[in-house]
C-alpha cells in the first residue's frame, strides 16, 4: 500500500495539517496572549520535527524493510523547508515588520538567530535541487554529497533552539538526542561499509595467493 502513488495525497495533507491548524487557531482566537510568539515557536518546532522525520526515513526503511518509504523523503524534506520559511517570515514580517536595521542588531546581539538563519540557508539548495532533473544534472554522487547539508542544517536548528530558550531546555535537548541518534546511525553504517570495503580486497588477495600456491608444482 505504501508503494501506491495515492498514498502521497494523505501524507501531503497530514504534513500540511499543522499549518492549517495554526490558521484555524488564528481565526478562533487560540493563539494565546502573544500570537506572534506562538506562531514562531510552532513553526520552529515543526521545522525540527520534519527535519528529524526526513532523516529517519533511511534507517526506518532499512530496519523495517520498507524500501517504499523513500518515496516520501523528498516531500518530507520540502515540508521542512516550508515550515522554516513560515518560521523565518513570522520573524521578519510579523515580529520585525522588515525593519532591516533592527534585524541586523538582533543578529549581532543574539547568536541563536545566526544559527537559525544558517539552518535556513543550508536548506535552500536542497529544496532547489530536490527534483529528478537536478539529480540528473548533478549526478547521483554529487547530489547525495550536496544533500548531506541536511545534517548540518538539523544540528544548526537544534543549536538555534537551545540558545533561544533560557530555562526549560527539555525540548531542544530532546530534538538534539533524536538528531544525534540519527546521525550516529549513519556514521555507524558508513564505518561498517568502509571496514567491509577494506577487508574485502585483503581476503580476495589472500585467496588468490593460496590458489596460486596450490597450482605450483610441488
Amino acid at each position: 500500500m505504501l508503494s501506491s502513488k495515492w498514498m502521497k495525497l494523505p501524507v501531503f495533507v497530514l504534513c500540511l495539517s499543522p499549518a492549517l491548524f495554526l490558521v484555524w487557531k488564528g481565526f478562533n482566537g487560540g493563539l494565546g496572549a502573544n500570537p506572534i510568539e506562538f506562531i514562531t515557536h510552532a513553526t520552529g518546532d515543526w521545522t525540527l520535527r520534519f527535519l528529524a522525520i526526513t532523516l529517519a526515513v533511511t534507517p526506518l526503511r532499512k530496519l523495517l524493510r520498507l524500501p517504499e518509504l523513500v518515496r516520501f523523503r523528498r516531500m518530507l524534506g520540502l515540508f521542512a523547508f516550508f515550515y522554516v520559511c513560515l518560521h523565518l517570515m513570522t520573524y521578519l514580517w510579523l515580529d520585525k515588520f522588515f525593519s532591516w536595521s533592527e534585524i541586523v542588531k538582533d543578529v549581532v546581539k543574539r547568536p541563536f538567530i545566526t544559527a537559525g538563519f544558517t539552518a535556513f540557508v543550508l536548506l535552500i539548495p536542497l529544496a532547489v535541487t530536490s527534483t529528478a532533473g537536478w539529480i540528473r544534472r548533478l549526478g547521483g554522487k554529487r547530489w547525495q554529497l550536496l544533500h548531506r547539508l541536511i545534517y548540518v542544517s538539523a544540528v544548526a536548528g537544534v543549536i538555534h533552539y537551545y540558545w533561544l530558550v533560557k530555562s526549560d531546555i527539555r525540548l531542544p535537548v530532546f530534538y538534539g538526542v533524536i538528531v544525534g541518534l540519527l546521525l550516529a546511525y549513519r556514521a555507524a553504517v558508513n564505518l561498517a561499509g568502509s571496514l567491509r570495503a577494506r577487508s574485502s580486497p585483503k581476503s580476495v588477495r589472500s585467496l588468490t595467493v593460496k590458489e596460486t600456491r596450490l597450482t605450483l608444482p610441488g
